[in-house]
């Protein structure tokens, strides 16, 4: 096997390593449906949910990020994008690329959820509209857990790739630290 082909193989293979736990697309908003510029005014988002007022770490503030939703994202350095006053939703959802399960993703919010409640319980079945992961959108799904909020979207760069991630989706206030 030559050097290109062997160099591609571990390329391929570290770019799958940087998604989510599951090996899906990374939770990331920096596919074109997803993507939020920092630079948006307030109070003019376009994500529906309503910028929280009082949060305890303000847009723009450097963090450490504890949360493991990804490879690389724990002790990551980070920034605050934007707080948003929503719940957060765990959720276990059947993938429609893979008809496979998949437990315990953190994190969506209410607006990323079919239907017009603004709140859900633990074992309530709902439709996602997220598209986070390959596989996510229309989903059908559980909420397996329920945080507070509120949520965070965050950048921060990859303690194993080195690579900034940009608007990621969603961080609970205690999967943040100051730094």
């Amino acid at each position: 096997m030559n050097l290109k082909v062997r160099v591609l193989g571990l390329a391929m293979l570290l770019l799958s390593l940087t998604g989510c736990s599951n090996g899906n697309k990374p939770h990331s908003s920096s596919n074109t449906n997803n993507s939020y510029n920092v630079s948006v005014k307030k109070g003019q988002n376009k994500i529906g949910l309503k910028e929280a007022s009082n949060p305890k770490y303000k847009p723009g503030q450097k963090v450490e990020i504890l949360a493991k939703h990804m490879k690389g994202m724990y002790k990551a350095k980070g920034t605050v994008v934007n707080v948003y006053t929503s719940k957060l939703y765990m959720i276990d959802y059947k993938s429609t690329t893979t008809n496979k399960i998949v437990k315990n993703h953190k994190w969506v919010t209410s607006d990323e959820i079919k239907g017009q409640r603004k709140q859900y319980k633990k074992g309530d079945k709902v439709t996602i509209k997220a598209d986070h992961m390959a596989g996510m959108k229309n989903s059908s799904a559980t909420i397996a857990g329920v945080s507070e909020g509120p949520a965070y979207m965050v950048n921060y760069k990859s303690t194993t790739t080195y690579k900034t991630v940009k608007n990621h989706k969603w961080v609970a206030e205690n999967e943040l630290a100051p730094r």
